[in-house]
């Protein structure tokens, strides 16, 4: 018994990991409230997440609002781009499905594709900016770039965010799971999958998929030992 309760063991731990994932659910969805400081919020989830992924676990608040600050200008930029283009997308969707108009099988598969390569970028876009050093375009390359080479973990990431939100979808405690894990849960899972990804990128075991800068971002140990 004395060892179930051991702060160093397993179950403890699981209990850390479950407040972490909590407290940060509730940062992203009281950022994500003005809307447009949604992309900070994302990027700056992503960047304690792929520390928790990691076991480099610092200070969930300060790291979040470290990133959040940090990239507020980039990912407000790339989240209005993603909600333009979305936006593009669900206008055309409505169209197709309502007009009288018969579209042809090239164009419907032209327009699936796309959408298709716009949803494989978007996975990825946010965690390369909260771990990368780069400029917008090179983020949304990168990002193209790494989806299109790591398509079978592509897939997984879409699904580990897809997955649950159909199930929540059917379930009678929808509401309660999403206000506590609905945006940092999937995340975490996408992160354990992405992190070992982008250790091909880091500056130890370069491997660069574009001739597009990676540059690992200081973490919070590095700034605090200068």
């Amino acid at each position: 018994m004395d060892k179930l309760f051991d702060i160093e063991g397993p179950f403890i731990q699981f209990l850390n990991r479950v407040a972490d994932l909590m407290i940060l659910n509730f940062l992203v969805i009281f950022c994500c409230i003005p809307v447009v400081t949604a992309g900070a919020a994302f990027t700056a989830e992503h960047y304690v997440l792929l520390k928790m992924a990691r076991r480099e676990d610092g200070y969930i608040v300060k790291g979040f609002f470290k990133s959040f600050k940090e990239n507020f200008k980039q990912a407000t930029i790339l989240w209005l781009i993603m909600l333009v283009l979305a936006a593009f997308y669900a206008v055309d969707f409505y169209i197709i499905r309502n007009a009288d108009v018969e579209f042809t099988k090239i164009f419907l598969v032209l327009f699936l594709a796309i959408a298709f390569i716009c949803i494989f970028t978007g996975v990825y876009v946010f965690p390369l900016l909260s771990h990368f050093n780069n400029s917008i375009k090179n983020i949304l390359r990168n990002a193209l770039s790494i989806s299109m080479l790591n398509i079978p973990k592509t897939l997984m990431i879409i699904a580990v965010y897809v997955i649950p939100f159909v199930w929540l979808y059917f379930s009678d405690f929808a509401f309660v799971i999403i206000f506590l894990f609905g945006a940092s849960l999937p995340a975490y899972a996408a992160a354990m999958i992405y992190s070992g990804i982008f250790k091909k990128y880091e500056p130890e075991n370069k491997e660069i998929v574009s001739d597009y800068d990676f540059s690992v971002k200081m973490d919070e140990g590095n700034e605090e030992n200068e």
